[in-house]
Order: C-alpha cells, then structure tokens, then sequence
C-alpha cells in the first residue's frame, strides 16, 4: 500500500472562461458517471508555462481557439486539492495525490457556436454556461474548497 501523503501532486493550468454575461463555461466529464461539471484543466507538460498549459487546455477541451479569449486574471498563486483515498491508485497511474493548479480567467469573445468540445480527444460530454456562485455545488465534492477559493481569487472580475 502507497503512503498517499509521500505522493507528490500533479502540476496543472486551469481555466475560468467568462462569457458577456459573465456565466463560466463547464464541461461534464466523460469518463465520470456523477453529474459534476468542472472547468477546463489539465497537466503542465515538462518545460511548457502555465500560461501555455492553460491556452493548450482551453483548446483541446473545449475547441476555443486563442483569438477567441483574451486574459483577464491569474491567480496569485497554486492552488491544492487532495483525490479521495478511494481514487488514488485508480487515476493517473497513482502517480499523485491530487494537484497544484495554477488559474488564469479568460474572457470569451466568441459565441456559443465557436465552442466545440468534440475535440481531437474530447473530455465532455457536454457544457453549459453556470453562474459563478453556482461552481461549488455542481463540481466533485473533493474539489469544492479549491472553487470557492477561485471565487475569492477572481471575486474582482465576476459581476
């Protein structure tokens, strides 16, 4: 039996993409039976910023090409949370405990009609705008603390 608490965490972009209206895009996972929504993320590779981590994500995940968004924020510093014991050894090889996640706050410039989440290697399998106080209850419970924390980080820039 690993000592999960000796694992490290993975390295990780995360994006809140903000429409006019100020709604957040989420996307309901494929590989996940729960009705949890999240917001794009996904592992830093090797040598690649977060900044870019976060552009790759944002594309891969969701089809939004980068003239589509523009920065609006990044949170001042990573941001932590810890898989359930259950899942550890179950995803990413159990390689990690959970992950440090750097956040950067697009703003959208698109229309719904440029988001396209049958990506080369989709992670949806669907999306929708929500209402930023609404994050922490329609995401895994295990990730809730680190949204309402976004919300804090990026209070400013949500109307």
């Amino acid at each position: 039996m690993t000592d999960i608490a000796s694992l490290p965490y993975r390295p990780c972009a995360g994006v809140m993409l903000l429409n006019r209206a100020g709604r957040v895009f989420v996307g309901q996972r494929l590989d996940s039976v729960l009705e949890a929504w999240q917001m794009p993320q996904g592992g830093i590779d090797p040598g690649e910023a977060p900044i870019e981590a976060a552009w790759r994500e944002l594309w891969e995940e969701t089809g939004v090409r980068r003239d589509l968004a523009e920065l609006i924020a990044e949170g001042p510093e990573e941001l932590y949370y810890d898989l359930p014991e259950d899942l550890v050894g179950r995803v990413w090889k159990g390689k990690w405990r959970g992950q440090r996640q750097r956040w950067f706050l697009f703003r959208f410039l698109g229309e719904d009609a440029d988001v396209n989440i049958e990506t080369a290697e989709p992670e949806f399998r669907a999306w929708r705008w929500a209402a930023p106080q609404d994050l922490p209850d329609i995401i895994v419970p295990f990730k809730r603390a680190l949204y309402k924390e976004l919300l804090t980080v990026f209070g400013q820039h949500l109307v």
